[in-house]
């Protein structure tokens, strides 16, 4: 017979296991669910011990119990460490056929890494839009390399990070891909070799073999970060001209590396005169704990050209990001006006309205927590649903999850089938120039739960269980 502390815990779970308790929700107070389930107030408190060691809930001295939920016990992916050589960078018809799929709003989207609009502060940013929309010609004109209050905002936030930043250090961009475009534009000529983690984000090839680069791909572990050891060796063998590296949550991995290791990189790149591209993207998403510093606060020489972006936290359609190239401005400024004069002016407005009311650490503090959930029932469903052996990854931070699918398991064949059943997802093709990914999918877990959701994580799974079955 169950005892009845355990009974009333296993309610509890449930209610917390269907979303009527979110994370960082607090229970209602010990005597209210005294009353709720007719039992004693002692018994209550038993059964909250008894969630609190399934890792349900978190007791706060002097505040209450509070919902978490417990991690995945699914195992982490492996990421082989094999040194690669430089390779000449064709990716286009794979990575336009995601983008495709990305746009079709009548798929599941578990493909592109784009949030869904109710991770965003939707309302605020229309409203700011239309602000900007009424100022007249201040929102009329050019502005290159970018509106001064807007560029203050940001200087702001950056010198708050440790990177200590003035307005006339910054470019305005088109999104962080642009910002890292005129940054390789500004290091590299065509043939250079390029040093990029992997795996790495698709989108970096568009820009790679536009400007005629190779890659040398170094091995990134999935806690760790990119390796330090792989990237010395590179350097060693290799002439190479420029590395991108996501030091904060990295796509798809979701990996950090450690202030430490920042410090390393930044030394090891600027020892070698080699520059660091620094992608900070996901940094203002850490899924618990404080933003992360980024590589740019450990460097002393300029020798780290930062790209940052608003598309992963106010809005992907403003198409807000920012540059700042250290000691290569004045030939980020050249690459920026040659290539389209200046950034849409009214978005700009927009996004440094937003930032100017302080609205915006308060959105990020919601929005992380609702993060971490999504991305835990994600993981939690996946192992649910898919083949023994399937690993995922533990994101730090970021809304992306990296599954890898046990031996012949091939993530293309499962992408153009879900895609003929209406579900969009990423395969592992897109994230090397290799073929050693072919195993893995990367799921965007920016997404509210529902069955739709559900369903077609099942899917993908029966997907692959029909394949492993075939081994």
């Amino acid at each position: 017979m169950t005892v009845l502390y355990n009974r009333i815990a296993d309610q509890i779970q449930e209610l917390i296991q269907q979303g009527a308790y979110r994370t960082g929700d607090r229970l209602p107070g010990v005597r209210v669910l005294s009353r709720q389930f007719g039992v004693s107030i002692a018994t209550i408190l038993q059964s909250h011990q008894v969630l609190e060691g399934r890792g349900f809930v978190d007791a706060r001295e002097r505040s209450g119990y509070y919902v978490r939920l417990p991690p995945s016990q699914t195992p982490v992916p492996t990421v082989d460490q094999v040194q690669s050589r430089p390779t000449p960078v064709s990716a286009r018809e794979l990575a336009v056929e995601m983008v495709r799929a990305a746009q079709d709003r009548t798929l599941v989207p578990l493909g592109a890494a784009v949030p869904h609009s109710d991770f965003m502060p939707m309302r605020q940013m229309q409203q700011a839009a239309s602000w900007a929309a009424r100022l007249g010609r201040d929102a009329q004109d050019y502005a290159f390399p970018g509106k001064l209050v807007l560029r203050r905002q940001i200087a702001q936030r950056m010198t708050a990070l440790g990177a200590p930043t003035v307005p006339d250090q910054l470019v305005i961009t088109t999104g962080a891909q642009e910002a890292i475009t005129i940054a390789l534009r500004s290091v590299t000529k065509p043939g250079d070799i390029v040093a990029l983690e992997s795996p790495f984000f698709p989108g970096i090839l568009h820009s790679l073999e536009l400007l005629g680069l190779r890659v040398i791909e170094i091995p990134s572990d999935p806690s760790q970060g990119i390796s330090l050891e792989g990237l010395q060796l590179a350097l060693e063998q290799w002439p190479v001209a420029a590395c991108i590296v996501v030091v904060n949550h990295s796509n798809p991995l979701g990996c950090r590396l450690s202030d430490a290791r920042k410090q390393r990189l930044v030394r090891m790149l600027s020892t070698a005169k080699v520059p660091l591209i620094e992608d900070d993207i996901y940094g203002d998403l850490p899924l618990e704990g404080e933003r992360p510093r980024p590589a740019k606060a450990f460097d002393r020489e300029g020798n780290v050209l930062y790209c940052g972006s608003f598309s992963k936290t106010l809005s992907p359609g403003m198409r807000i990001g920012w540059l700042q190239p250290g000691r290569y401005l004045e030939e980020a400024l050249q690459q920026k006006y040659f290539m389209n004069i200046a950034t849409s002016t009214i978005p700009q407005l927009a996004v440094a309205h937003f930032l100017e009311q302080n609205g915006y650490e308060r959105f990020l503090r919601t929005v992380r927590q609702r993060y971490a959930e999504a991305l835990e029932r994600m993981r939690t469903a996946v192992g649910h649903y898919f083949p023994e052996g399937t690993a995922v990854s533990r994101p730090v931070g970021g809304f992306v999850l990296w599954v890898q699918m046990p031996d012949g398991c091939d993530g293309t064949e499962i992408f153009r089938q879900a895609l003929g059943e209406g579900i969009s997802v990423a395969h592992g093709r897109l994230f090397s120039l290799s073929d050693k990914f072919q195993n893995c999918l990367r799921l965007n877990g920016a997404n509210p739960w529902d069955e739709k959701i559900e369903k077609a994580l099942k899917r993908l799974g029966e997907m692959a269980l029909l394949q492993a079955s075939k081994r």
